[in-house]
């Protein structure tokens, strides 16, 4: 896999130029912590509360556009399929065309943009950018899945019901994930210097 690496350095894991099964094997890696993600849960209608949005924005961010979005297509197809990931262990194709059908597919976006970002130096090495870039992703998530469910309900009861309980959340998950970016980075730059 090639494309623009920052001179910051992009992900501890470096990801890029690892072999076929080591990338097969972040896949697997990332669907399981994808779904752990659905299991934590706060039930709200139409929409929960899930820890999905700062998985997908970590997993773009540790992968990079590419294999984040093809990670979380795989999680994706994995409910779609049947078997319990999505939130609080939901499964089955018709979660693909109900109220929360636009936040399911913004997640491959929002997990490329992520990536896209990182790999252009909004990663660990730089944690302001790392928060904007994670930012970004969960806030990416509301707007396109809150335009599905305008679809559905009306744009007011989009915005009030599937945006703005949401946005201290994408706040504190972007907190959050330029944090782990930010340790995970000082970590391994530790183990190169040791």
């Amino acid at each position: 896999m090639s494309g623009y690496v920052s001179s910051a350095g992009f992900s501890p894991l470096k990801p890029l130029g690892r072999s076929f099964s080591w990338q097969v094997g972040a896949v697997v890696l990332g669907t399981m912590l994808l779904a752990a993600s659905s299991y934590v849960e706060v039930p709200l209608k139409p929409v929960p509360v899930t820890m999905q949005t700062l998985a997908v924005a970590l997993v773009g961010a540790l992968y990079g556009w590419r294999l984040g979005a093809i990670t979380i297509t795989a999680w994706l197809a994995q409910g779609a399929m049947g078997l319990p990931v999505l939130a609080g262990g939901a499964a089955g194709a018709h979660h693909f065309v109900g109220p929360t059908a636009g936040y399911l597919f913004a997640f491959p976006v929002a997990g490329a943009v992520a990536g896209w970002l990182a790999e252009r130096g909004w990663n660990g090495h730089r944690v302001v950018l790392a928060f904007l870039g994670q930012l970004i992703s969960n806030l990416l998530c509301l707007v396109l899945g809150a335009a599905w469910l305008a679809l559905l309900v009306g744009p007011d009861l989009a915005i009030t019901s599937g945006v703005m309980p949401f946005l201290v959340g994408a706040l504190l998950k972007a907190v959050t994930g330029a944090a782990i970016l930010g340790v995970a980075t000082r970590g391994t730059l530790r183990k190169r210097s040791g």
